[in-house]
């Protein structure tokens, strides 16, 4: 029997492999090891046929390993393969499922990224990572301080300032253990400091150099950080038919509920990428907040609908029209076109 269609649940050193026929009967089913389980799909399988795996981790990497030997890959998200699990989870039944999830005509597949996307991808984890750990040794010194009765400012660089003022007060009731030990906290913290620059340094030359990134910030809104975490998001953005997708898996699109031929609209989804999502948001407070100063259709538009609504939902509706005009720039190579955005 030919195997048209394959499910292979990944794993770190043993992967599972579910493949079926044409008529979509079980002909292959085997636990490969990692450092063979390609080769013996090569040989059992003929290229043209279709791959499915969960977009997790190594995913897109073996995606692409796949796509140079002539398969069809379709990466699916996990929460769309569980509906498709039958009986308990293990191994077998979830490459099983994701061989079934393939098979739906409107399933959505997540589109595999380049190597170049996964390396600004990457960039922005470890800087995300270094702002929660900032955030984390800020707060951890603002809980010890507080129980020698010193109240540390709530913004960073207040707090930095204020550190060197404790520890050369001789006066505040510090004992020599902790200075050492709040001294030593404060280093943290300036470490920190500078291996965000660095991070942000890089960014801002990935900005100039790439190509869609550097059309991305003609966008009022849109900076070096959100530029390049958009191309890491989105790639060409031909993976989308349209912008209201590209926005929705953003999670900025509102939520919506209905029954009987009636239909209700409630706030976002907050659906998809979260960094992505906020610093999106940030950029169109920034744009609301200055648009009052402004005389073009977008600035009339965006303050008309602050006064009507609030602030932040005028924000959000930026964000979204930021979002879509930037997937069409993406998609047809145009440069941003302040007619068209409010056509």
């Amino acid at each position: 029997m030919k195997i048209t269609r394959v499910g292979v649940d990944l794993a770190k050193k043993v992967f599972q492999v579910h493949g079926v026929d044409a008529a979509g009967h079980q002909v292959w089913k085997r636990q490969l090891k990692r450092s063979s389980w390609l080769s013996v799909l090569t040989e059992t399988v003929e290229p043209g046929c279709k791959i499915g795996m969960e977009a997790c981790g190594g995913a897109h990497h073996w995606a692409r390993e796949l796509k140079s030997r002539g398969f069809k890959v379709k990466l699916i998200s996990p929460q769309f393969v569980k509906p498709y699990l039958k009986s308990l989870k293990n191994d077998v039944n979830d490459a099983e499922a994701i061989c079934e999830a393939m098979t739906r005509h409107h399933m959505r597949f997540v589109a595999v990224k380049t190597v170049a996307q996964q390396d600004i991808q990457a960039i922005h984890r470890v800087r995300e990572g270094l702002m929660n750990h900032r955030k984390a040794k800020a707060n951890q010194i603002r809980g010890l301080v507080a129980e020698y009765g010193l109240v540390a400012p709530r913004q960073m660089a207040p707090l930095r300032r204020a550190i060197p003022c404790w520890l050369e007060d001789a006066e505040n009731g510090l004992r020599q253990p902790f200075r050492v030990l709040l001294h030593g906290l404060w280093e943290d913290l300036q470490r920190m400091d500078e291996r965000l620059k660095v991070l942000d340094k890089e960014i801002l030359m990935l900005s100039e150099s790439h190509p869609d990134a550097k059309r991305l910030k003609q966008l009022r809104g849109i900076g070096p950080l959100t530029a390049t975490a958009m191309v890491a998001q989105f790639g060409d953005g031909r993976h989308f038919k349209r912008g209201r997708q590209a926005s929705a898996s953003v999670g900025i699109t509102p939520r919506h509920a209905g029954t009987g031929g009636k239909n209700w609209l409630f706030g976002i989804t907050k659906k998809g990428n979260p960094y992505l999502r906020s610093i999106l948001i940030h950029g169109a407070r920034s744009v609301v907040s200055k648009a009052k100063h402004k005389d073009d259709r977008l600035s009339r538009w965006v303050t008309e609908l602050a006064k009507r609504k609030h602030p932040n939902v005028a924000a959000v509706a930026l964000a979204n029209k930021t979002v879509r005009i930037a997937w069409a720039m993406l998609r047809n190579g145009t440069d941003y076109d302040p007619e068209l955005a409010m056509a």
